[in-house]
């Protein structure tokens, strides 16, 4: 076990008798939402795995230590405090040198989930190429994190101010597996179809289930991406979120603003532009990924 990684007691209890535990990141909390809606996802996130009987964990690093699975205070500290620092895989051995506060992407949730032997990861939407990267190159460290991390992330797709059609190209270069769960059509995070056919599709956690252990018997170390869609109640057609997304990434463009500023950027600027209609969907995207994480952790376990 790595020193620096530390794992709360109730969430190691469950791995020590190879439970159902679901990881969930820390910067939607800190980076990805807007008080006080941030805390109340948060816990209500947490609250949807344990009402299903998985054991949430989620990840953040606080002084230097990453710690699986958080507190109620600490889940405060990443909501309303200040100086936390956004992480990728790459920042973490940062983070832990200089005994920082972090809070962990995709990217880096997954390396932390590996370490602590967490199959399942529950998110919004995967990093991936965003528009424009011919010529900036700004490509998530999500894609290339899932080429060789074995665990299951369970998102929304790719989030749709991305350049989707591109996303999906590399993540099949990459050798990571996608598969939509009851949809032909591969999901744009608001959106339930982006116009793109799915790679695969699956109906029943029974199926996701043993897609997982069938990879895992491969030898295959790649991750695999479980794209459920938004709930239908919630989600924005296309049509209607594209002039939206297309506003705002020019307006980034103007203000030159790129990198880790980029999506936190757009999805504040798409909320005001959709007067917080896009931030609704957003939660209950969270929360439909969630239960579907943890569905998918208990037929995992019981599969064991």
């Amino acid at each position: 076990m790595n020193d620096a990684l530390s794992i709360d007691p109730d969430v190691r209890a469950v791995l020590e008798r190879k439970g159902p535990v679901v990881a969930l990141e820390t910067t939607v909390i800190s980076h990805g939402l807007p008080r006080p809606e941030n805390l109340e996802t948060a816990r209500g996130l947490e609250t949807t795995v344990r009402g299903l009987g998985a054991m949430p964990a989620t990840i953040g690093v606080l002084g230097g230590r990453i710690r699986v699975g958080l507190r109620e205070t600490e889940l405060e500290h990443f909501a309303n405090g200040t100086g936390i620092q956004k992480l990728s895989s790459a920042d973490l051995p940062y983070a832990v040198a200089t005994a920082a506060d972090g809070a962990t992407t995709v990217a880096a949730t997954i390396v932390c989930a590996q370490m602590a032997g967490i199959e399942v990861v529950a998110t919004g939407g995967i990093g991936g190429v965003h528009r424009g990267a011919e010529t900036t190159y700004d490509v998530s460290a999500d894609l290339t994190q899932l080429a060789k991390t074995p665990v299951t992330v369970v998102c929304s797709g790719a989030k749709a101010i991305l350049d989707l059609p591109k996303t999906l190209e590399m993540l099949e270069t990459l050798g990571v597996t996608i598969i939509t769960y009851r949809s032909d059509a591969f999901p744009a995070f608001w959106s339930r179809s982006s116009g793109i056919p799915s790679p695969l599709r699956m109906d029943s956690v029974d199926e996701l289930a043993r897609l997982i252990r069938a990879k895992r018997s491969l030898g295959m170390t790649s991750a695999i991406v479980v794209a459920n869609p938004a709930p239908e109640a919630d989600e924005i057609p296309l049509a209607a979120i594209t002039a939206h997304i297309e506003e705002a990434t020019t307006e980034a463009q103007t203000r030159g603003i790129s990198g880790k500023a980029l999506t936190p950027f757009l999805l504040d600027r798409i909320a005001t532009l959709t007067s917080g209609r896009s931030l609704a969907t957003n939660i209950a995207l969270l929360r439909g990924n969630a239960r579907l994480a943890a569905l998918l952790a208990l037929a995992l376990s019981e599969k064991r």
